[in-house]
């Protein structure tokens, strides 16, 4: 298949764009590089500095005809969507109308969309929360997943582009961006290494579905290979609260550093847990790495960039 890649020097994405390679994709990623790095993007793909929401865009799909959008560029911060929810939705809701208005202008057949599991749900919900629970989002960045995923299924009855919505968990491991707040993983594990306190928000008993990012490069492609129109939960279906993964990660780093206790953030649910069994039956995938794994595995990038920051 020839990819559209959006995202792709960035944390989840560069490690979809290594499993794609290897399954023989013709990747080109588009990226404007606000969060992503470089030193990410494995060789072999293409690459443009671009925004997706730039007109540049339209002409670059009419130069290479892609027929695959594997779209995982996003403004992915919580908070931030509650505190600026027009930039929210400009990136999360315009961006993705952009590539789609391109792409079925231009030979787009496919698409595989990063949702969003952790933010799609209230906390009245059952748990594991399946696909079929209907989605109540309690942020604006929920929203604005739960409104692109309204327009592909549009778009699938009006243009017949197909496509598979994973709908994700809470990601982490090598190569998440430690700064600003949306990866809790990548900051514990930095703040830690340097010796520094990391802060819990709220009682830190609120509970997330934590996957790991090579599990969601696997079902990324499995996803291309079978295309469904079908939504997909992408996680453990295992609940850890804040305070358990802080002391995982405190054990596995060697630190002696008790955590700083903040206030609870707006926007945030206190219970987040998903059914990933669909997955399981329809595209024989399951998360194979575990906690313990995934938080080994993650500080020990996090080591190996300390002293050298292009570390993948």
């Amino acid at each position: 298949m020839k990819v559209l890649l959006t995202g792709g020097a960035g944390f989840i994405g560069s490690h979809i764009a290594d499993h794609l390679l290897a399954a023989g994709h013709d990747v080109t990623i588009i990226d404007n590089l606000s969060s992503g790095r470089l030193s990410n993007m494995p060789e072999g793909v293409k690459f443009h500095e671009m925004d997706i929401r730039s007109d540049d865009v339209a002409e670059l799909w009419a130069q290479e005809k892609f027929d695959t959008m594997v779209h995982f560029a996003a403004q992915i911060n919580v908070r931030s969507s509650v505190e600026d929810p027009k930039n929210d939705a400009d990136i999360n809701i315009i961006g993705i109308l952009n590539l789609l208005e391109a792409g079925r202008r231009h030979g787009l057949k496919r698409v595989v969309f990063a949702g969003s599991g952790g933010a799609a749900f209230d906390d009245n919900v059952p748990f594991p929360t399946p696909e079929t629970q209907p989605a109540l989002p309690m942020s604006q960045y929920g929203i604005a997943k739960i409104t692109s995923e309204h327009y592909l299924r549009m778009y699938r009855a009006a243009y017949g582009i197909n496509y598979t919505v994973m709908r994700i968990g809470n990601a982490y491991g090598p190569r998440q961006n430690p700064h600003g707040e949306a990866g809790v993983f990548a900051i514990f594990s930095v703040k830690m290494l340097a010796g520094e306190t990391p802060a819990i928000n709220g009682t830190g008993l609120q509970t997330r579905d934590y996957v790991f990012c090579e599990d969601l490069a696997r079902l990324c492609v499995l996803a291309l290979e079978n295309m469904n129109d079908r939504i997909y939960h992408a996680g453990t279906s295992r609940e850890t609260n804040v305070v358990e993964l802080y002391e995982t990660i405190r054990k596995e780093v060697g630190a002696d550093i008790e955590a700083e206790f903040q206030p609870a953030k707006a926007g945030e649910v206190m219970r987040s847990c998903l059914d990933c069994s669909r997955a399981k039956e329809e595209l024989g995938w399951e998360a194979q790495v575990m906690l313990e794994e995934g938080v080994a595995k993650t500080v020990d990038f996090f080591r190996r960039r300390k002293d050298n920051p292009d570390a993948r």
